[in-house]
């Protein structure tokens, strides 16, 4: 599959077949592949947390909102992403480099995100980003540091429909200025 293919075929999914399971292999080439994103001075500040066991995930689901809950509820795997804080647009001494600060470290990690669903899609797999979580919930569940942001909660699973139809996109000549 080429890289145009990749791009048309992914889709935010909310409906998962819980008859079909994703790898624990396949998280470890998924997240391989995002760690090529580029990142700030190279510091690499993305971290996942791959949640399969059961018990566990069903701890991860209570910390979203219902309808992410929902969403959830027929994959065997989610991952919560998370960049280490004050790194990424800071210099080593800890100052910020611009005024973006962390924002920085959320960008690299959403970089990286998207090209981990977008190797899940080439895959096969299927995917959402969901960001309404209850971070500190989250934390206290996965025991993550205090160092590390949590930005996102991706569920990953195969689809129960076989075409879902790409939602309408601007006119490309809408979103961009050309300054000659």
């Amino acid at each position: 599959m080429n890289f145009d293919d990749v791009i048309r075929q992914r889709r935010s999914l909310r409906s998962y077949d819980n008859t079909k399971l994703v790898t624990k292999a396949q998280i470890m080439e998924m997240i391989k592949s995002a760690q090529m994103a580029p990142s700030w001075k190279n510091s690499q500040t993305g971290r996942y947390y791959a949640i399969f066991n059961p018990e566990k995930l069903l701890e991860v689901r209570q910390c979203l909102v219902t309808q992410n809950q929902i969403v959830t509820k027929d994959v065997n795997v989610v991952l919560v992403t998370t960049y280490v804080k004050n790194r990424s647009g800071f210099t080593r001494d800890g100052m910020p480099e611009n005024e973006l600060g962390n924002g920085w470290g959320c960008y690299d990690l959403g970089l990286q995100n998207a090209i981990l669903t977008l190797k899940a899609t080439e895959m096969g797999i299927d995917s959402v980003i969901l960001g309404l979580r209850d971070a500190e919930a989250l934390r206290k569940v996965l025991n993550i540091p205090e160092t590390e942001d949590i930005v996102a909660v991706i569920a990953l699973g195969y689809r129960k429909e076989s075409e879902i139809l790409a939602p309408k996109r601007k006119d490309t000549e809408d979103i961009v200025t050309l300054v000659e």
